[in-house]
């Protein structure tokens, strides 16, 4: 066999990120992987990474309206 635990990850494709079946066996590996956060050590992105973006890279400029 190819030494994945497929019941496993389809549990955790189709009920956990709650995808559907065509979106599940569309992903590489490593996409699912990614998605689940297990790839290559870095962990998923949690609120303080996020909130650390969002300082970085705001949507507006001080100052700047929006116009819509």
């Amino acid at each position: 066999m190819s030494g994945f635990n497929w019941s496993d990850l389809m549990r955790a494709g189709l009920v956990g990120l709650r995808l559907t079946p065509e979106q599940f066996w569309r992903l590489t590996p490593a996409e699912l992987r990614l998605m689940l956060g297990q790839g290559a050590g870095i962990l998923a992105m949690n609120r303080a990474g996020l909130d650390a973006l969002l300082a970085a890279f705001p949507d507006k400029e001080q100052g700047e309206r929006d116009d819509r």
